[in-house]
């Protein structure tokens, strides 16, 4: 991962260029917002008839795991505080090098989104584009060629905001028995 100092430098200058949003690192006193929104998000897709984190996952361990290892990424709104959740990861994704498919990038330089959520309030008002949207700057910054994901094939949001932002789908992936699509997006050095 490149030097701590310089993609803080970098990265709080991107995240300025917006007022309206801030994007930042998650820090221990948004456990409990994060968690609320974790929650929202569990409750909505159970009401979509998608058993995607139907079964204790992702936990408040998990979620603190992610503010321990600094990979844990909260999108602000001015009025409204904490709206959206997600972690930030560029030190791989172990279940990707099992890929039943193809990468669009042979790069072992990569960032992953996992664990994005949006507070109820703060749906369908662009957040998650957003959200996505900071990472691809920060990510452009530091030289990434690749931007991956993968969600399950019931989240029809996410599949819609992936199409919506340029992501091709790449094959699967699978966390035990769990089957999951991949997705990926070439990004362009800034």
């Amino acid at each position: 991962m490149p030097s701590e100092s310089r993609y803080l430098d970098k990265k709080h200058y991107l995240c300025c260029m917006e007022r309206q949003f801030i994007f930042r690192r998650a820090v221990s006193s948004d456990l409990e917002r994060i968690m609320e929104i974790i929650a929202q998000a569990k409750r909505q897709m159970l009401a979509m008839g998608s058993d995607q984190w139907q079964n204790g996952y992702p936990s408040k361990e998990s979620i603190l795991q992610d503010l321990e290892r600094g990979c844990g990424y909260v999108l602000e709104r001015d009025s409204m505080g904490v709206v959206a959740y997600g972690a930030v990861v560029f030190d791989g994704e172990a279940a990707y090098k099992a890929l039943q498919g193809h990468w669009l990038t042979k790069s072992e330089s990569y960032v992953v989104v996992h664990r994005l959520a949006v507070a109820d309030e703060a749906k369908h008002q662009g957040v998650a584009t957003e959200f996505m949207r900071r990472v691809e700057g920060v990510a452009s910054i530091e030289g990434v060629e690749g931007f991956r994901i993968d969600t399950h094939r019931q989240n029809a949001y996410m599949l819609q905001l992936l199409e919506k932002m340029g992501f091709l789908m790449c094959g699967r992936v699978a966390y035990g028995e769990e089957q999951r699509l991949a997705f990926e997006k070439r990004l362009r050095y800034i």
